[in-house]
C-alpha cells in the first residue's frame, strides 16, 4: 500500500486511542507507510509501514521488555517497537502479566435499580412458573443422535403441512433439537450435562409444549430421560409433554406418522397462550460474540455493554459466556465481583478451562482464528479484553455451570467454550430467552427457540450482509453516535424482539442450530 496523503490526517478520523493510558491507536480506515497522523496536542507521527482497518500502530516508542498497551491494559509485550511502527508477532509477544491478588475485603455495590413501577415492559408469554417467554414454540426433543432423524422429520413436515401463523398466530412453529450425542457416550458430567441441557430446553419458557422421542435400545433412551426429570422435580409448567419411541413405532416411518398426531394435538393448545404486559426484570440477556475483528471491542462489544446494564438496573439478567475468552483479563471480572468468594470463583472458572484445553494439548493462545487475527485480534488478550466488554460495568453476582439458569438476577459468568455453536445454546439452556451476538467478520447463527440478534462492529459488513445482521454499531467508527447511543438501541431493539415486533434476522433465515458441548472434546 503506498501512501497517498498529502497532508497530515487527524487521529480523529483515522484510529481511535481507547484510553489515556494506551500506548497504541487502533486503525478505522487503513493507513500507508509514509501517512502522517496529526495528534490532538500537535505533535504529529508518521507511520512507518503499512497498517490496514482494526489493526495498530504505537502512538509513542515501546522500549524492548515494556507493555504494549490497549483498554488501558498489557495485550502483549513489545520486542523493540518505534513511534509509527505498526503492531504485528514480529515486534510484540504474547506474553502479559497474571494479575491474581485480590483484596481480602473485596465488596462491590449492587448496581442502582430503576423503581419497580417505573421498569420497561415488553409483551411476553407467562408460565405458571412465573418466567416469561419471548417466543411459543412446539419442540421436538431426541434423547440421542438415534432418534434425531425423526425429530428432525417431523419438525420439518408439521412446519410445511400442519403449522401455519394464520391457523396458529400464537405459535412461532414446530422446531426439533437433532444431535450427534447420546448413545455411546461416558457416564458422569458429559451424561448429566447433555440431560441438564436437554431437560432445561424442554422446561424453557419459550417452549409451550414438548415431544420427547428416543430410539428405544440407547443409553439415553426416554426411561433415563423421564427419570431424571422426575429427580429434578419434573418440567416446572404445565405445558402439553408426550413421548414415543422409534422401535415402539415400528420405525422411522411409524414413528414420524404418530410423532405428526402428537404434534397436531399440541398445536391447538400451544395456541392457547397470549402474550402479557411484563417487567423486563424477567428477560435473560445471553451476550455472545464470533466473527469478531478489532473493531469488535471498540463498537459493538462496549454498545452491547451499556444495553447489558440497562437491563441489570431494570432488574433482568444478563449471562456472559466463553471462558477462554476471558484469558488475560480475568482479573477485571474478578475485580468487578460482589465479594470475595465470586471473585475467587471467577478465576476457578478460568483455571479449570485451562487445565481442561491442556489435557487435549490445547492452548488457550490457540483461540482467535485466522480471521480473528485477520481482522486485528493478534492474540487471545486482546479478543478476551475486547470480548468482556459485552458484560457492561455491573457488579458480577456469581458463575453459573454450561446450560445451567443462574441463581440470581444481574450479571453472571456461564462456563463454557468459545465455539459459537455450543456456547450459544449453552446460553439459552441457562435460561436466556434472547441472545445478541456482536460480530465483525459477519457470522449467520441462530438458534433452535430463541432470537438470536447480530450486532455488527462496523458499517461495511452491515451493509454487505444486511439481510443477515440486525444493527449496526458501525456507526460508533465512523463517528455519528455514541457507545451509549448505540447502546440504547440495542436495548430498545431487544425489547422490540422479545415483544415478538421485530423478528431476528436468523429467525427470518431459519437459522436453528442447536448443539452441546461435551466436556470429553476441546473446543475453544
Amino acid at each position: 500500500m503506498t501512501s497517498l496523503s498529502s497532508s497530515p490526517r487527524p487521529l480523529s478520523q483515522c484510529a481511535v486511542v481507547v484510553s489515556p493510558a494506551d500506548n497504541v491507536a487502533v486503525v478505522k480506515t487503513g493507513l500507508a507507510a509514509g501517512d502522517v497522523v496529526l495528534f490532538p496536542d500537535g505533535r504529529s507521527l508518521s507511520i512507518t509501514g503499512d497498517v490496514t482497518p482494526g489493526h495498530r500502530f504505537a502512538t509513542r516508542a515501546i522500549p524492548v521488555g515494556t507493555f504494549v498497551l490497549q483498554y488501558g491494559q498489557p495485550i502483549g509485550t513489545s520486542k523493540g517497537i518505534a513511534a509509527g511502527d505498526p503492531i504485528s508477532h514480529g515486534n510484540m509477544s504474547n506474553e502479559v502479566p497474571v494479575v491474581r491478588d485480590l483484596p481480602t475485603t473485596l465488596h462491590n455495590p449492587p448496581p442502582k435499580f430503576v423503581p419497580k413501577d417505573q421498569r420497561v415492559t415488553f409483551r411476553g408469554y407467562r408460565r405458571e412458573n412465573g418466567k416469561v417467554g419471548t417466543r411459543n414454540w412446539v419442540l421436538i426433543v431426541p434423547t440421542s443422535m438415534c432418534s434425531s432423524h425423526e425429530a428432525a422429520q417431523i419438525a420439518t413436515i408439521a412446519e410445511f403441512t400442519q403449522y401455519s401463523r394464520a391457523r396458529f398466530p400464537n405459535v412461532d412453529g414446530v422446531v426439533a433439537l437433532p444431535h450427534n450425542k447420546g448413545c455411546g457416550c461416558s457416564d458422569g458430567s458429559n451424561l448429566d450435562l447433555m440431560l441438564r441441557t436437554l431437560a432445561n430446553y424442554a422446561d424453557h419458557p419459550n417452549v409451550g409444549g414438548v415431544l420427547f422421542m428416543d430410539l428405544g435400545c440407547e443409553k439415553t433412551n426416554l426411561s433415563l430421560v423421564e427419570r431424571y426429570l422426575k429427580q429434578r422435580g419434573g418440567l416446572s409448567t404445565n405445558k402439553p409433554v408426550h413421548w414415543i419411541g422409534v422401535q415402539e413405532c415400528g420405525g422411522t416411518q411409524g414413528a414420524i406418522e404418530k410423532g405428526l398426531e402428537l404434534v397436531t394435538g399440541m398445536l391447538a393448545v400451544v395456541n392457547q397462550a397470549v402474550r402479557t404486559e411484563e417487567s423486563v426484570e424477567h428477560l435473560s440477556l445471553g451476550v455472545k460474540c464470533g466473527g469478531s475483528d478489532g473493531f469488535s471491542g471498540l463498537s459493538a462489544n462496549p454498545a452491547l455493554g451499556h444495553a447489558a446494564d440497562l437491563l441489570v438496573q431494570n432488574g433482568g439478567t444478563v449471562m456472559i459466556t466463553e471462558v477462554p475468552e476471558f484469558c488475560g483479563g480475568e482479573h477485571l471480572f474478578a475485580a468487578r465481583a460482589k465479594d470475595l468468594a465470586t471473585a475467587r470463583e471467577v478465576f476457578e472458572y478460568v483455571d479449570w478451562y485451562k487445565e481442561y484445553a491442556a489435557k487435549f494439548g490445547t492452548k488457550l493462545d490457540d483461540n482467535p482464528s485466522p480471521g480473528n487475527i485477520k481482522g486485528g485480534l493478534l492474540n487471545i488478550t486482546i479478543k478476551s479484553l475486547g470480548a468482556m466488554a459485552k458484560a457492561g460495568t455491573t457488579r458480577v453476582e456469581g458463575c453459573t455451570p454450561y446450560a445451567q439458569p443462574p441463581a440470581t438476577h444481574g450479571l453472571h459468568l456461564m462456563q463454557g467454550p468459545g465455539y459459537d455453536q455450543e456456547s450459544t445454546p449453552g446460553l439459552i439452556g441457562a435460561g436466556a430467552q434472547v441472545v445478541v451476538f456482536t460480530t465483525g467478520r459477519g457470522t449467520t447463527i441462530g438458534n433452535a427457540i430463541a432470537p438470536v440478534l447480530k450486532l455488527t462492529s462496523n458499517t461495511p459488513i452491515f451493509h454487505r450482509m444486511n439481510r443477515d445482521l440486525d444493527i449496526n454499531a458501525g456507526t460508533i467508527i465512523d463517528g455519528t453516535e455514541t457507545i451509549e447511543q448505540v447502546g440504547r438501541r440495542v436495548f430498545d431493539h431487544v425489547v422490540r424482539t422479545a415483544s415478538g415486533e421485530v423478528p431476528a434476522r436468523a429467525e427470518e433465515t431459519k437459522h436453528r442450530e442447536f448443539q452441546f458441548w461435551a466436556e470429553q472434546s476441546v473446543s475453544l
